[in-house]
């Protein structure tokens, strides 16, 4: 999907589509996120990007979030719903949060 409008984004979500994560899967956790991006009504304001690895193999599957910076490993097609409901509220979503920019580790 191309994006025209960038002033109203607010997420960018890279979803890990490298071979661990997709064993892990990597698939069907970016099709969840994609449905319910548009079930929520935000594709104005949270935008997806397939990735290849991004190194984190130990967590698959993994999914990044920007402009906050925050890592999200373990990630199953439930989970990606949760995210982006949280994302739509302002929040993170904690139990499979493992990275925060601030520094903040909660995990390995």
């Amino acid at each position: 999907m191309a994006i025209f409008e960038l002033e109203p984004m607010k997420h960018h979500v890279l979803i890990c589509n490298g071979g661990t994560c997709m064993r892990h899967e990597g698939e069907e956790v970016t099709q969840a996120i994609r449905d319910e991006i548009r079930k929520q009504n935000a594709e104005a304001y949270i935008h997806t990007t397939r990735t290849r690895c991004n190194g984190r193999c130990h967590d698959a599957a993994v999914v990044i979030v920007y402009p906050q910076g925050d890592w999200y490993g373990q990630m199953t097609p439930d989970s990606g719903t949760q995210l982006v409901q949280k994302l739509v509220t302002g929040e993170r979503l904690v139990p499979h949060l493992f990275y925060e920019c601030t520094g903040q580790s909660n995990s390995k």
